[in-house]
């Protein structure tokens, strides 16, 4: 299997262990990720698009544009770029006038269009393509000892228009894949809850709330780690966490694994090749558990 990778801002710099697992779990599973050469930024969901909504659109076009000449199917392991990507190829196939408009901006880079492309998350690919079973033969470390929080968030599995691979309102592709690597899901009120997603800019206050409940619900519910699909999602809890802790008085020490790297601790991947030196919060208990069981 291969696919397009579309990186996403995120996940090229500030949330690069993402990448990394993403990379090596893929090596394990002989899916190839080719990155799209000369990528650009999506504009980050409304950054761009709510007050240059052609520019933004138009930015995004480039991208599909490059994917649709390497003649694959692009993943991309951010869900805001995923929900970006998805809602740009919608717009174009259904409104004329603004694909004119977008088709004249793509020529001037000596590029065009066609509306080809898939846009897929990762975590889509892995479980439909690549399948539950697949992914169980490889398990080297069954995570029997953890009980394991899945936090999909706001863009993952929503606007069911756009993405449609998971129930958006009860999904539970993330708890198929901890239970396909021997831990145990973790049913919490949180789960589909917003983080707060960048008002960590604009109005931090209110994102450590919302942060917090989801935090709190998880552990409170008997989590010993939470598992994310966003780097955005990811660094609200993991990297504010102790800011969290610090505001409300409030003890939680809950590591925040991407996805990923949940899924390259069962395939015993070195922790260190998967990036978990990076993370905030660090997974001593789970590493430790980790180091017992390759031992």
């Amino acid at each position: 299997m291969k696919y397009a990778f579309y990186p996403g801002c995120a996940v090229h710099h500030s949330s690069k262990e993402y990448g990394e697992s993403c990379r090596a779990i893929s090596k394990a599973l002989d899916v190839e990720l080719a990155e799209i050469p000369d990528w650009s930024c999506c504009g980050a969901i409304d950054a761009v698009y709510s007050y240059r909504p052609l520019s933004s659109i138009a930015l995004v076009a480039r991208d599909l544009a490059l994917v649709e000449k390497m003649g694959m199917d692009v993943v991309t392991l951010c869900s805001a770029c995923y929900y970006t990507l998805n809602r740009t190829n919608k717009l174009l196939k259904e409104n004329s006038e603004l694909k004119n408009k977008v088709d004249a901006a793509l020529s001037s880079a000596g590029l065009s269009y066609s509306g080809n492309v898939r846009v897929r998350h990762f975590l889509e690919a892995l479980i439909t393509d690549v399948g539950l079973q697949r992914i169980k033969e490889r398990v080297k470390t069954p995570l029997t000892a953890l009980n394991v929080a899945s936090y999909y968030g706001c863009f993952l599995v929503r606007p069911q228009y756009l993405t449609s691979f998971d129930d958006p309102e009860h999904p539970k592709s993330l708890d198929d894949l901890a239970e396909a690597l021997g831990a145990s899901k973790v049913e919490y009120y949180g789960k589909i809850r917003c983080c707060g997603a960048s008002l960590q800019i604009t109005d931090e206050k209110v994102m450590l709330e919302m942060s917090k409940k989801i935090l709190l619900s998880a552990k409170d519910a008997g989590a010993n780690c939470i598992i994310t699909a966003c780097p955005l999602c990811h660094f609200n809890l993991d990297a504010k966490q102790k800011a969290i802790e610090s505001k409300f008085d409030v003890k939680i020490d809950l590591p925040i694994l991407h996805f990923t790297q949940l899924v390259g601790l069962a395939f015993a991947i070195p922790p260190k090749d998967l990036g978990l030196d990076k993370n905030f919060v660090v997974p001593n208990k789970i590493l430790l558990q980790y180091a017992r069981s390759v031992a």
